[in-house]
């Protein structure tokens, strides 16, 4: 059975949890569209995380990627469209780097775009009555980090790539913060997301853009 790759995140700034990794580890192993979903959990930090993402497309030969993070002021799943190559953190990662201002690849382009079948995603998972968004932008600490790293690897191979920010889970949100989704609505997003990704190869063309 060929394998689809589902990336999460490990806690960070000091959270016990990371719904993005909770999230994948719940669909690991199961299988999607005639594919199996093998999950993997990142390090948040800067460089280590690229390198394990790059490891495991080498180890489970994906025929598609998604990558997954955590967005705590979200408050819906949200579809990104575009990584940028910089890398400014506003706080330390897990490993106390915190780079301000640097290219993810230096001489790489500016931008590049999800491979995936986002507004297609975006229906679908909208019509579960599951809050969602097209997001224009992964922000610029280690999910777009991932996400830029992860497009550019794929760059000249044929594997449909990209990335999804989930809000905190009402079922393990941090202390002092308030969840908006429970743990099983996310799950299904992805669910939902990968299906989706894996059957459609011509793209929704309907309205989900920002409006400011």
């Amino acid at each position: 059975m060929r394998n689809v790759l589902l990336a999460g995140f490990a806690p960070f700034d000091g959270a016990a949890g990371n719904p993005s990794w909770d999230a994948a580890r719940a669909l690991d192993g199961e299988e999607i569209a005639g594919h199996r979903v093998v999950a993997r959990r990142l390090p948040v930090e800067f460089g280590v995380a690229r390198d394990a993402l790059r490891r495991a497309i080498r180890e489970t030969r994906p025929t598609l990627v998604l990558c997954t993070g955590l967005a705590a002021g979200r408050d819906a799943i949200s579809i990104e469209r575009v990584a940028i190559n910089v890398d400014d953190a506003r706080i330390p990662d897990n490993a106390g780097r915190q780079p301000v201002d640097l290219p993810v690849v230096r001489g790489g382009p500016a931008a590049y775009f999800s491979t995936l079948p986002i507004k297609a995603m975006y229906a679908a998972i909208h019509e579960a009555a599951i809050p969602v968004e097209v997001s224009q932008s992964a922000g610029t600490y280690v999910c777009n980090h991932v996400f830029y790293g992860l497009m550019h690897m794929l760059r000249r191979r044929r594997i449909r790539a990209g990335f999804v920010h989930v809000p905190p889970a009402i079922d393990n949100a941090a202390e002092g913060t308030t969840g908006v989704l429970p743990m099983e609505s996310i799950v299904a997003a992805l669910r939902i997301a990968l299906r989706v990704a894996l059957t459609t190869q011509q793209d929704h063309r309907i309205g989900a853009g920002a409006t400011d």
